[in-house]
């Protein structure tokens, strides 16, 4: 039984986000959602590039970044696959989390303020 899902991409040149970053960002939001379930072979570069209107440049800079965070993998010559779900991703975040943990407590800041270092740095980047 053939796999009817596609990758669907809108890129928004009024949007302030680069467009490699716009790719990147809706690849894992899709990932993560189901939309692109585990092992969906995504187009190739050159053909997303040329769906997308985008330089090849641009769409290979988003796979690079969705590979650096376990969002996809790449299997050589037999293409570009939607990774396990999130695994190396929620190691990463865990790590990362922990190094800032120990890193406030060296510094001497107190718990409630580390938190709120990370809730403001939360809002920045998800700009809430």
């Amino acid at each position: 039984m053939r796999d009817n899902r596609c990758v669907t991409l809108k890129i928004d040149i009024d949007d302030g986000a680069p467009p490699y970053e716009q790719v990147r960002a809706q690849i894992s939001e899709q990932a993560r959602s189901g939309a692109l379930p585990v092992g969906y072979r995504l187009p190739t570069v050159r053909g997303l590039a040329e769906s997308l209107g985008l330089a090849a440049n641009t769409v290979a800079k988003a796979y690079r970044a969705l590979e650096g965070d376990g969002v996809i993998e790449t299997r050589g010559r037999n293409g570009t696959f939607v990774a396990a779900a999130g695994s190396a991703a929620e190691r990463e975040l865990a790590s990362a989390a922990q190094g800032y943990a120990e890193r406030a407590r060296r510094l001497g800041i107190a718990e409630a303020d580390a938190l709120g270092a990370v809730r403001e740095a939360l809002r920045a980047a998800y700009g809430d």
